[in-house]
């Protein structure tokens, strides 16, 4: 099967079958990290900007490493060394690249939508490494491909999404991914921080957490967005950590066994304790590592080389 996609700025975008794909493909990559020659020649020839307007650490450098382990040539464009600052638009900035022949722009920007309006306006495929509140793809396509590797299915999945639901990217594209494969989600967090109407996209609700950790086969917890607020949502740090940081005791209300997950970076005892988020069911660890192979088969399928 091919991949009939030109860019990924969506899980929304995406066919349960879409999903597989790019769970398979990035499959067949997780062994190249493990040689003693980390590099396979599949994108030699081509070119990836990593084109990031806030700060990252591991999705920028999960998407170098990637490229250059596909053989591909690297940039990074730093948008407070460039022209930005003087004035140039995202689309005048990411024409001028891509008149630089690039063939792949991986895009992180602070407005909703930037990604979609870059890929109406440039040639080049274009990645959405995360747009405001919108959505962050890759990060949910490395949860799934994490939760696969646990052998969990994901059909009949009960998932508890648990934190600031309002503010993450990371829980909108997990929600849509997770709901497309069959699995069942549950959003946990303070009333304030769920958004309106999202029961529409087919979750359960809840704002009591230990009511909704019963039974669930993977708990995913959430980085606080105190950055994107803007207001108070909560009363305190104490107070949020008082009613949401995930605990041993929290941990047991779960099936045993239960997968914890975290999209990182964590905040150790506000949203989880530190006893969980270093034990055996933690794959946070997990998460990054598979955040490489993820990224490279997913660069793999929009340079065309599996065509």
């Amino acid at each position: 099967m091919s991949f009939k996609h030109k860019h990924l700025t969506s899980i929304a975008s995406l066919t349960a079958e879409d999903i597989m794909l790019i769970l398979d493909t990035a499959d067949s990559f997780k062994e190249v990290s493990g040689r003693e020659i980390k590099k396979v020649p599949a994108l030699r020839g081509k070119t990836v900007v990593n084109l990031f307007f806030e700060p990252s650490t591991r999705t920028r450098t999960s998407f170098e490493l990637a490229a250059k382990r596909l053989s591909a040539d690297v940039i990074n464009f730093s948008p407070s060394a460039s022209s930005v600052v003087k004035g140039e638009t995202l689309l005048d900035t990411a024409r001028n690249i891509e008149a630089m022949q690039a063939d792949i722009i991986v895009l992180r920007h602070s407005a909703a939508g930037a990604a979609d309006t870059l890929a109406r306006g440039v040639k080049s495929s274009v990645i959405n490494a995360g747009d405001g509140w919108h959505e962050h793809p890759s990060q949910a396509l490395l949860d799934l491909f994490t939760l696969r590797e646990k052998q969990l299915t994901f059909k009949g999945l009960t998932v508890a999404i648990v934190g600031d639901i309002a503010h993450s990217r990371v829980a909108r594209s997990n929600i849509y991914a997770l709901t497309t494969l069959g699995a069942r989600v549950r959003v946990v967090g303070p009333p304030t921080m769920i958004p309106a109407c999202l029961d529409r996209l087919g979750v359960e609700i809840y704002s009591d957490m230990d009511r909704a950790l019963e039974d669930v086969d993977a708990i995913m917890m959430l980085r606080l967005q105190l950055e994107r607020q803007g207001r108070a949502l909560f009363p305190s740090i104490r107070e949020y950590s008082r009613l949401y940081c995930l605990t041993p005791e929290r941990v047991r209300l779960a099936k045993p066994g239960a997968v914890i997950m975290h999209p990182g970076p964590i905040n150790r005892g506000v949203e989880i304790a530190s006893e969980v988020a270093d034990s055996f069911s933690s794959v946070i660890l997990d998460q990054v590592t598979n955040g490489v192979a993820v990224r490279m088969g997913i660069l793999y399928l929009l340079s065309g080389a599996a065509a």
